[in-house]
């Protein structure tokens, strides 16, 4: 059973544990790296601060109990925006669930602070994310993205909402 849980700026000791899980197991799929979050940025106020964005919501997916996963929805660009970024799930929750009800809570919240895009960036190549998005409604806006290494742009997806 797949259960989410909001979490707040105290909660920071679970989303690190599981944000350093995510840059370890899978670096392609992310922006940042361990790295920037090892060592001199791996500080408690560092990761209080990244919870306590405002106007943001923070969940944790947990998996018969076990976290899971993670997902955050923050404030996008442009009023009337909002942005899905940090989505993972671990490798033993993957293909139960666990992505489809954390992209469904960011968007649901997204739709509760009327937002009328939904918006998120994902790296080139990373395949199952797309094709979680595209269950979803999210499609390619192309490479507008970020630029990373040797030159290549994260994709991003767009989704219409539903006037909240």
């Amino acid at each position: 059973m797949v259960e989410l849980r909001v979490l707040t700026a105290d909660d920071w000791s679970a989303w690190r544990a599981l944000r350093l899980a995510a840059l370890a197991q899978d670096p392609d799929a992310f922006g940042a790296t361990l790295a920037d979050w090892r060592g001199e940025g791996d500080r408690e106020e560092r990761w209080r601060a990244r919870l306590s964005i405002a106007g943001s919501r923070n969940l944790l997916a947990a998996l018969d109990g076990k976290p899971a996963g993670m997902v955050s929805g923050v404030p996008g660009p442009r009023l009337g925006v909002v942005e899905l970024i940090s989505l993972w799930v671990s490798r033993e929750a993957r293909g139960r669930g666990v992505g489809d009800r954390l992209v469904r809570a960011v968007e649901q919240w997204a739709v509760e602070e009327r937002a009328e895009t939904l918006r998120l960036a994902v790296m080139p190549g990373n395949e199952h994310a797309t094709a979680l998005y595209g269950r979803h409604g999210f499609v390619d806006a192309g490479p507008l993205g970020d630029v990373l290494p040797g030159g290549r742009r994260e994709h991003v997806m767009t989704k219409r909402l539903p006037a909240g």
